[in-house]
């Protein structure tokens, strides 16, 4: 008996003695991609990876798809839905009432002027002569996950990023990132700001200076397959289409050398644009060798074309369809040219989008579903209301993000009850077609509102940068000023549900239902990385794609 006593307690404590491991731990610092690729579609519905699906070939959607882990169910968790808190969500984890970023612009609550969200009259243009590189992510109140992969290696990984988009290249690459670039229109130039950097490198110069855009345009634009075959599309020209500029109908094939030569945004609006991007963001990694040293380098990518698209002729168009057959091969060539030059299996990808994008109303209201358009004179009829009740005017500076911002400064000065003055605007909104709810932004937790969509009203105030009273469309119904084509920000699956995909290093195949959130998207990747979470971080890693193998 003593005998068995002794030997069970030499065995215990022999167990964990350093010279009874079998294996050496692994160093999880050692164990991380060479480079990490953050692609966000701008306002790519979740439904477009299946929608065209059996038109898109091997490499694109289709490999992300085959080989990667897609979270089906992931949703966007605060309202509004638009760009730049998109991006910046992603990027941070976090909401706007932490990030800060409420919104593509916002109206300051001292001056009454609109702000947006990148703009730095404190930096110049590197690049061109137009003002359009005078931006800085200095409204940004948290850092990336980008910011934090820097702060992890202490600054020896690089961080680009790339768009179109000055806010979509800005926000995601963070607050000290290598380089920012994004597209001046008046030069047809990728520009940076000198926030970033006092000249364009080399490699930047001699892309520009090839001209690829008028390689991309000198062929026109036609349907990528037959017309005919576009059959999850509607006909070719409907009423609730916009034009491309210097067209007489959105109709194929279009002159888009004439487009662009009336006006250089219109590239914005072809599918050329996320194409050039694509080959830009390529150059970037030969550029700044990313993926090729020694720390793991991360490049952020925004394919803007097609939220340009979107607004201008809505999801069921032949011209969206046309835009993400493109991108997908797009997507095959800059997937294979990875596997060319970081390796496959070395590098992580993730794509993702920022919003979705409601159907036209023209459409909705043609297939008898559920739409309407906003009253056009809402601000001013408020202003009105607001005058008659309390006998002064301007109360109101004006309606942004469905957000009424309210002129504080002029209220406290005439002694008004500014709860009560928020009481009248809520009720008066209450009573406007195709609004369904509308809330005090102080009193969300008291409103009789689903709990959900309280929570994403919450989510998305941010006091010093939102607007007073919230209101809330009904489901389908859009602004005034998109009669034609379409548009986003509101809280409905069209607009909140995106998707996910992440595939290569250590990401094992699938897929899964549960409930994901875009503010899950930066922990994960820090789980992977094992890197620190962003300072505002409220999401959770998914844990499907962080217990590797």
């Amino acid at each position: 008996m003593k005998k068995t006593l002794f030997i069970n307690m030499f065995l215990l404590l022999t167990s964990s003695l350093p010279f009874a491991q079998k294996s050496k731990p692994q160093n999880p610092q050692l164990d991380r991609p060479k480079l990490v690729v953050g692609i966000v579609v701008d306002q790519m519905r979740w439904d477009y990876l299946y929608r065209f699906y059996n038109k898109y070939e091997t490499g694109g959607f289709k490999r992300l798809l085959g080989e990667g882990f897609s979270c089906e169910n992931t949703m966007i968790n605060y309202i509004p839905s638009v760009t730049a808190i998109g991006h910046t969500t992603i990027f941070t984890g976090s909401v706007p009432a932490i990030h800060g970023i409420a919104g593509n612009e916002w109206i300051d609550a001292k001056t009454g002027k609109s702000t947006y969200c990148t703009d730095d009259s404190t930096v110049e243009t590197i690049g061109a002569s137009s003002k359009a590189g005078k931006m800085s992510p200095h409204n940004l109140l948290a850092t990336t996950i980008t910011d934090e992969l820097r702060l992890a290696t202490n600054f020896q990984s690089k961080v680009v990023g790339v768009s179109l988009k000055d806010r979509a290249s800005i926000l995601p690459a963070g607050h000290n990132p290598t380089a920012a670039f994004w597209m001046d229109d008046a030069s047809g130039k990728f520009i940076t700001s000198s926030y970033y950097l006092s000249a364009l490198p080399e490699w930047v110069n001699n892309f520009n200076n090839s001209k690829p855009i008028d390689k991309l345009l000198a062929n026109g634009w036609n349907t990528l397959l037959p017309i005919d075959q576009y059959t999850e599309s509607t006909a070719d020209n409907v009423a609730w289409e916009g034009t491309l500029k210097g067209a007489e109908k959105p109709v194929f094939p279009y002159d888009v050398q004439k487009s662009y030569a009336l006006d250089h945004g219109s590239l914005r609006q072809m599918p050329f644009g996320n194409s050039l991007t694509l080959q830009f963001a390529q150059a970037t990694i030969d550029g700044y060798k990313l993926g090729q040293e020694k720390a793991t380098d991360f490049l952020t990518i925004n394919c803007a074309s097609t939220d340009y698209s979107g607004h201008l002729v809505g999801p069921n168009a032949i011209e969206i369809e046309d835009v993400y057959l493109r991108l997908d091969r797009d997507l095959a060539s800059f997937f294979a040219a990875l596997d060319q030059k970081v390796g496959k299996g070395n590098y992580l990808v993730f794509l993702t989008a920022d919003h979705g994008a409601a159907h036209a109303e023209g459409f909705m209201e043609a297939s008898k579903m559920p739409t309407g358009l906003l009253g056009k004179d809402l601000e001013t009829n408020l202003d009105k209301t607001l005058e008659k009740e309390f006998g002064t005017n301007q109360l109101v500076f004006g309606i942004e993000n469905f957000q009424v911002f309210l002129n504080k400064d002029r209220i406290d000065s005439l002694k008004l009850d500014i709860e009560k003055i928020k009481s009248v605007t809520v009720n008066y909104l209450r009573r406007q077609a195709g609004i369904q709810f509308a809330v005090d932004q102080d009193k969300i937790s008291e409103a009789s509102i689903p709990a959900t969509i309280k929570d994403m009203m919450i989510n998305g105030y941010n006091q010093q940068r939102s607007g007073s009273v919230l209101m809330v469309t009904l489901p389908g119904w859009l602004p005034a000023y998109s009669k034609k084509g379409t548009t986003h920000s509101v809280w409905n699956p069209y607009d909140t549900h995106i998707p996910l995909i992440f595939m290569g290093w250590k990401v094992q195949h699938g897929t899964t239902n549960r409930t994901t959130y875009m503010t899950d998207i930066s922990a994960t990747v820090a789980a992977l990385l094992h890197i620190q979470m962003p300072s505002g971080c409220i999401g959770t890693p998914i844990t499907e794609i962080t217990n590797k193998k």
